[in-house]
């Protein structure tokens, strides 16, 4: 199968959506179901692993239940509060649904540069493993030293990292994020994403040959054994159409043998997700 192992539903609330802002109009509605179909067949994705974009239990079950309504998603990254004293009560309640394959807190949000290492918060992911759950982890280039240590301190969770750690590809800036990322790539229970690179460069000017950079720098530091698409739609719709997105990687792949590719565009998220 090939895979898109990130993107996003919604029911637009500006309140409950308050980064998007009044220039990401093309954000300003809703993603449902039938819109992602679309899209994902006329790529010939087969498959998608939802991924939450609000901090609520509730989405959390939205999303399952939308997981059971339609085949094509064949997974859920929901969000629980994990720096909460009873979190595995909140693991308990969601993780008897088999469709929810992992967790992820917006950590790149959270006003303290060292939310990452809080003993609250890695009480909470340590609690994943009891549930066979992946952790997603979603920062800025410049938390990769943190989350270097905050995986460390987890040697047995398996973690995907996020849109590449989101380089400053809008500046051209390489350093210290491809220092950075190599090493957080030695630690073998970490995958990653190539997702949301192109909302991270310039959003009229994104090129196979500026973005090429990026892609090469993961694929050099992960391999292809833990490196898996995804889409990050509807966000990268702020700079990219769904194919468009598609298709850059899939020419940026071209060049790996056939195991490979089908490993980046599917195998890779089937084996950590347990699709």
């Amino acid at each position: 199968m090939k895979i898109d192992a990130h993107h996003h539903f919604w029911k637009f609330d500006p309140a409950e959506y308050g980064w998007i802002s009044d220039r990401m109009t093309v954000l300003r509605h809703d993603f449902l179901p039938a819109d992602l179909k679309k899209e994902i067949e006329q790529a010939g994705v087969d498959g998608v692993v939802s991924v939450q974009a609000r901090q609520t239990i509730e989405e959390t079950n939205w999303l399952l239940d939308l997981a059971d309504e339609h085949d094509f998603i064949k997974g859920v990254v929901g969000w629980v509060p994990l720096a909460s004293a009873n979190v595995r009560e909140h693991l308990d309640a969601v993780a008897v649904r088999p469709m929810l394959k992992g967790i992820r807190h917006i950590v790149q949000d959270e006003p303290d540069e060292r939310f990452i290492l809080r003993d609250d918060f890695n009480a909470g992911v340590t609690a994943l493993a009891d549930y066979d759950l992946v952790y997603d982890i979603l920062i800025y280039e410049r938390h990769l030293p943190q989350a270097i240590e905050f995986v460390d301190r987890h040697p047995m969770q398996v973690f995907v990292l996020d849109h590449l750690a989101k380089p400053r590809a809008k500046d051209h800036m390489l350093e210290p994020w491809r220092k950075n990322l190599r090493r957080i790539a030695e630690r073998e229970h970490v995958c990653c994403k190539l997702s949301g690179l192109v909302t991270e460069a310039n959003w009229k000017d994104c090129t196979d040959e500026g973005l090429s950079i990026y892609l090469e720098t993961v694929m050099d530091a992960f391999g292809p054994r833990r490196v898996m698409f995804g889409s990050d739609w509807p966000v990268c719709l702020l700079a990219s159409s769904y194919q468009r997105w598609h298709d850059m990687v899939a020419r940026f792949c071209d060049k790996l043998s056939s195991d490979e590719q089908a490993r980046i565009m599917g195998g890779t998220a089937i084996d950590v997700y347990r699709l």
